[in-house]
């Protein structure tokens, strides 16, 4: 892992900051050498993050689409990661803004500093990006996995270890990525560097690729991580675990949260529990696989041992089969709230094997074999203290639930989250002595930041909005339609009806791509069985969320088309980046209210009522107020864009709350239609 590093601020250690002033002033460099235009929110957003740098000091930053976020905060940030020799994270939410960090915006950070002759001590900066040690291939446990091979694999297992074992002479960073076909999911878990084996004990960068990947993490400047890695780390012990008194995920770092609306979200899954039947099953198998006569147990154990396995693996199956026909057979997702409802949990094999694996790995001398076996144990620890804990839903402040996902809902799952994860960010993040600046497009809702404070425990701390500086007046249109029927179930047919004409006639009348946001799957499914046919054969390629292409495919078929409908829900009402004529319309079917049916929103409207608040107010209204922002958000990516946004629930107009979202709209003036009026009123840039 990074060690601590001793600051070397040197006689640049002040100097940078004003650096950053002259880089991104009115006829600056950021001007003269990457002849970018000047933009005063982009000045102001540089000089405001690297005052908070400088002061170790957490910083809340929205600047609106079109501000140039990220060299505002990269600029400062290698100058000070450099200058200090402190290493600087940024944590992202979606793939396409990493790529856009790595391909773009550092190649011109780079090209900054090699222009001005001020800024050249700048240019060598190292950068990383921090993938999860599951996805790098450890040469010690090949090694392992090859020579236990008969007593790990059956033989067709044992040709995908030979393959993989072939590949290492040709791999570039050892990445499961990078092999092709992609490796056997049940032969890489034996091969992956997510083990005790794989530590600088047994490793070293010479031979094992994850280990020469920490060796770049360590030396690398900036390091860029997306925000599932990143809280995952912190639920694990971040830098507080290495014995750091300063520093979020490493010794000495300090941190961008780019994305931040979702900081609170991904948060939540990673500070509670989730214990699957598949997770658990697959785990045990892997000491021993009954059926197979396979596994670590084969070649570490006795019989002993190995009936055990089979035990366990039984009363794991009852646990969770149990679950699964007395509380799943109606709902995926139940809420459990007294411990009575829960079947019994025979963990007496569980204990025995804890103790026995634990044996057989103090008789091993230290080196690889002892290292698996003692993993072995403390993950077996983990299962059953995990249950148990589960089965007093003791965890204060949690809500507990159980869920069944998977083909045909066989994987079962125990889970817990906290109902106010806010704080733990906050200690996690804004109390280790160290800069944390949290930015977005949207961390507003409807002008005010106090729901994202709230949610991410960012009470009190310095906060900063900056509007876009687009001409969102002259390259937006927006039309609401106010004769759609109001979702409510006794209009639900007549409001799909509506839905799928309007859809259709709106996205045949731009001559560019149509972004169709939907807020439920079933909705979405039912105006595309009525006018799927209809839009292709008016020669527009209808691209729908849910099937086998992924949400990147789609959107890059999306592109390519120039003028489709995607069809989207959820995901894409966020980090969607169509710049040009291919999005030239955004529709929004309904308002992103979320129904508080899932057990961590449920509980959190119980815990806001307990304190004397208003659930819709202050959760479900300000949530759909940043989400339809994010909608929005989508159409106008660059200077030059133009487009419209078509809203088709009518409740913006006749509800009282509809004028927040109203005003969420960077364009402050729209047009109703209706159905007669239409052919009149809806002038999209065509021109």
């Amino acid at each position: 892992m990074i060690g601590l590093r001793e600051n070397d601020a040197g006689p640049a250690g002040g100097e940078w900051v004003g650096l950053v002033g002259e880089t991104f002033e009115e006829g600056g460099w950021v001007h003269d050498a990457l002849e970018l235009e000047h933009r005063p929110e982009q000045e102001q957003m540089a000089l405001e993050v690297a005052e908070a740098f400088a002061a170790n000091e957490p910083l809340l930053f929205e600047a609106g689409t079109g501000v140039g976020k990220s060299l505002a905060y990269l600029v400062p940030g290698l100058m000070h990661a450099v200058s200090t020799n402190r290493p600087m994270l940024v944590s992202t939410h979606t793939i396409s803004l990493q790529e856009q960090i790595q391909q773009k915006d550092l190649e011109l950070c780079r090209r900054l500093f090699r222009a001005v002759p001020r800024l050249n001590r700048f240019a060598d900066f190292k950068s990383a990006v921090l993938v999860g040690k599951a996805n790098y291939l450890c040469t010690t446990r090949l090694a392992q996995a090859v020579e236990a091979k008969t007593e790990l694999f059956q033989s067709a297992a044992q040709t995908e270890l030979q393959r993989i074992a072939a590949w290492v002479a040709t791999a570039k960073d050892g990445l499961r990525q990078e092999l092709t076909p992609a490796p056997d999911p049940e032969v890489w878990d034996w091969v992956h560097a997510d083990s005790a084996v794989c530590s600088r004990k047994n490793c070293n960068a010479d031979t094992c690729f994850y280990r020469r990947a920490r060796a770049r993490i360590e030396k690398a400047n900036l390091i860029i991580v997306n925000h599932s890695l990143l809280f995952a780390h912190i639920a694990a012990g971040g830098a507080g675990e290495k014995g750091a008194s300063r520093g979020i995920l490493f010794p000495d770092d300090f941190l961008v949260l780019d994305e931040a609306h979702t900081a609170a979200e991904v948060a939540t899954e990673h500070f509670g529990l989730r214990i699957s039947s598949y997770g658990i099953d697959h785990f045990l198998k892997t000491l021993y696989n009954p059926a197979r006569k396979r596994g670590l147990l084969k070649r570490h154990g006795t019989t002993r041992e190995q009936m055990l396995v089979a035990d366990c693996i039984d009363s794991a199956s009852l646990f969770f089969g149990f679950i699964r026909e007395r509380l799943l057979t109606e709902q995926p997702v139940v809420r459990v709230r007294e411990a009575s409802v829960l079947p019994e949990f025979d963990d007496e094999p569980f204990k025995i094997l804890i103790q026995l694996i634990g044996g057989l790995a103090d008789r091993q001398k230290e080196g690889p074999a002892h290292d698996e076996l003692d993993e072995a144990r403390a993950r077996l620890t983990t299962y059953h203290s995990g249950i148990r804990q589960f089965l007093k839903l003791s965890a204060d402040g949690h809500v507990h639930w159980v869920e069944r996902s998977g083909r045909e809902g066989r994987v079962v799952a125990v889970r817990s989250a906290p109902v106010d994860p806010a704080p733990q960010i906050r200690e996690v993040l804004f109390e280790r002595d160290t800069a944390a600046v949290l930015t977005s497009a949207t961390l507003t809702a409807g002008g005010d930041i106090e729901p994202l404070r709230r949610r991410v425990g960012a009470e009190g701390l310095r906060a900063i909005v900056v509007d876009s500086p687009f001409d969102f007046e002259n390259n937006m249109r927006v039309f609401v339609a106010s004769d759609v029927p109001m979702p409510t179930p006794g209009e639900a047919r007549l409001s799909i009806d509506a839905l799928a004409d309007y859809i259709e006639w709106c996205a045949t009348r731009v001559a560019g791509g149509s972004l169709v946001l939907f807020t439920s799957y079933t909705d979405m499914n039912q105006v595309a069985a009525k006018i799927g046919g209809a839009l292709e054969k008016a020669g527009r390629p209808i691209l729908i969320q849910g099937g086998s292409t992924s949400r990147t495919e789609l959107t890059r078929q999306f592109k390519h088309a120039r003028n489709g409908v995607l069809f989207g829900t959820d995901s894409f009402w966020t980090g969607v980046d169509v710049p040009g004529d291919a999005l030239a319309q955004v529709i929004i079917t309904r308002l992103p209210f979320d129904v508080p049916s899932h057990p961590v929103a449920e509980a959190r409207a119980e815990w806001v009522r307990e304190q004397g608040g208003n659930p819709f107010n202050d959760i479900t209204l300000p949530d759909a107020l940043m989400q339809f922002r994010q909608g929005a958000g989508r159409l106008i990516r660059t200077k030059t864009d133009r487009g419209v946004i078509t809203v088709l629930d009518s409740r913006i107009l006749h509800k009282a709350y509809g004028r927040l979202f109203l005003d969420c709209l960077p364009k402050k003036t729209f047009e109703r239609m209706t159905v007669e009026n239409r052919e009149t009123v809806f002038k999209p840039f065509n021109g």
